[in-house]
C-alpha cells in the first residue's frame, strides 16, 4: 500500500469512525507548536514522601509516560523537580521505553528513578521481556520493577512468578519489586502483604471508587508492612464524558489520592505542557479548595464519567459472558486518555465473539456506576475493524 492510500484510508477512519476520535488523535501527536514551551523556572516547595521500606524519597507528583510521545514533555518534566517516570514493557509496542531511554542519556544516573512493568507469563519468557526492556530504557538497572496488571490473591502468590521477581531483585537488574493492580484492589494489595516479597504496589486509587475506603484501609494496612504505595488512575478516566466537553478537575482529583498520607506518589499521564505545569503545582500545596471538592461532585449520583473500577457486578448479567471490565477500561483509553493504540491493544487482545450485543434486545448486564453496557460495548468493538499498522 502506498502511503498516500494509507493516509485517504486514515482520514476516512476519521471522519466515519468514533466519535471524537479526530480529536484524540490530534490530542496524542507530538504536540505541535509546543516544543519549545517549558514550565516556568521557579524555586518550588516540592512535597516529597518516602516510598515504603524502600527508602527512596519521590515527590508526590511523578509521571506516567504511557500516553506521552514528546520526548521534549518528558525532558521538561524532569527539569521541573519531577523524578520518577513510570513506563511500562507494552506501552507504544516498546517505543516508550525507547524514548525514555534517549531522554535519559547524559543525565546521572541518581537523579532519577525508573520502574517498567511485564506481564506474568513463564519465568523465561518474563526474564526475557524484562530484559528488553533494559536494553530499551538503555540502562543496567531499574528501581522497579513491576508484575504487571495482577487481579487475583492467587496471581499475586504466585510462586513461580515470586521467584523470578526476586531472581531479578538479587541480580541487581531492580532494585525493588512490585505489582501492578487496577481492578480488585483491597484482595491484591492484602496478598502483596502477605507474600512478605513485595517492595511496592502500583494501585488505581480515585475520587470515583465506589469502593475507595476500603483501598484505602488495605493501603493502610501494605504501609504499615513497609510497602511503598504509588496510586494510578488518579484522574478516573479524565473527563466526565466521551465528547471532552467536561473535563475532570486534574488538580482536585490527584489532591484528592494524595490527602492520603500513606501513598508515596501518584503517576498522572502528562501529554501537554499545560498538563505538566498544573500537575506541578499540586507538589506544593495538596489542600482542596471549596470549588475543587465541588468539582469532584462527590456524592453526586449523575456523574456518571468514563472511569470503571472494574467490580464485575455486569458480568453476571451478560449472556455472552463478554470481559466488560476490560471493555470498558479500553472505552477509558479512548475517549478519556486520547490513547487509541492502547484501546486497539486491549479490544483486539481479547477473545470476542464476532457478534456483540446486537442481537441482544434489552441489556440485562447493569453496571454499578450506571454506565449504558450495551452502547459502549458497540462503540469502543467497533475499534477492531481498525488494522494495527494504522497506529504505527
Amino acid at each position: 500500500m502506498t502511503n498516500s492510500g494509507q493516509g485517504l484510508k486514515r482520514r476516512a477512519f476519521l471522519k466515519t469512525g468514533l466519535t471524537g476520535a479526530a480529536g484524540l488523535i490530534a490530542g496524542s501527536s507530538v504536540l505541535q507548536g509546543q516544543e519549545g514551551r517549558a514550565p516556568s523556572k521557579k524555586d518550588r516547595k516540592t512535597i516529597t514522601r518516602t516510598l515504603g521500606k524502600t527508602g527512596i524519597k519521590l515527590p508526590v507528583i511523578s509521571m506516567g509516560v504511557m500516553n506521552s510521545d514528546n520526548p521534549d514533555l518528558v525532558r521538561a518534566a524532569l527539569d521541573s523537580g519531577i523524578v520518577h517516570l513510570d513506563t511500562a514493557h507494552g506501552y507504544m509496542r516498546g517505543r516508550n521505553e525507547e524514548m525514555i531511554g534517549r531522554v535519559l542519556k547524559g543525565r546521572p544516573r541518581d537523579s532519577f528513578v525508573i520502574a517498567t512493568k511485564v506481564p506474568a507469563s513463564d519465568p523465561g519468557a518474563f526474564l526475557e521481556m524484562f530484559d528488553l526492556s533494559l536494553k530499551r530504557l538503555s540502562l543496567d538497572y531499574v528501581e522497579i520493577l513491576y508484575l504487571h496488571n495482577i487481579t487475583t490473591r492467587r496471581d499475586a502468590l504466585s510462586a513461580t512468578m515470586l521467584k523470578a521477581l526476586e531472581a531479578v531483585k538479587k541480580s541487581g537488574k531492580a532494585r525493588f519489586i512490585g505489582m501492578s493492580v487496577h481492578t480488585n484492589e483491597p484482595e491484591v494489595i492484602r496478598a502483596a502483604v502477605e507474600s512478605k516479597t513485595y517492595d511496592v504496589v502500583l494501585t488505581s486509587y480515585n475520587f470515583q471508587q465506589g469502593h475507595s475506603r476500603e483501598v484505602r484501609r488495605a493501603i493502610a494496612e501494605a504501609a504499615a508492612a513497609g510497602l511503598g504505595i504509588v496510586a494510578m488512575k488518579t484522574l478516573a478516566g479524565a473527563f466526565w464524558d466521551k465528547e471532552k466537553q467536561q473535563p475532570i478537575n486534574a488538580k482536585a482529583a490527584l489532591k484528592w489520592v494524595l490527602s492520603d498520607p500513606n501513598v508515596c506518589t501518584a503517576i498522572p499521564g502528562m501529554t501537554t505542557f499545560d498538563q505538566l505545569e498544573s500537575n506541578l503545582s499540586v507538589m506544593e500545596s495538596l489542600a482542596l479548595t471549596s470549588q475543587e471538592k465541588k468539582d469532584l461532585r462527590l456524592g453526586n449520583g449523575e456523574s456518571v464519567g468514563l472511569y470503571c473500577q472494574g467490580c464485575g457486578q455486569c458480568l453476571a448479567g451478560c449472556p455472552k459472558e463478554l470481559p466488560i471490565p476490560s471493555l470498558m477500561r479500553s472505552y477509558m483509553y479512548a475517549y478519556g486518555y486520547k490513547n487509541l493504540q492502547a484501546a486497539h491493544e486491549l479490544v483486539t487482545s481479547l477473545d470476542l465473539p464476532e457478534t456483540l450485543c446486537g442481537d441482544c434486545g434489552v441489556c440485562s448486564a447493569l453496571c454499578a456506576k450506571g454506565f449504558d453496557v450495551s452502547d459502549r460495548v458497540r462503540d469502543i468493538a467497533r475499534l477492531r475493524t481498525v488494522p494495527s499498522d494504522f497506529f504505527a
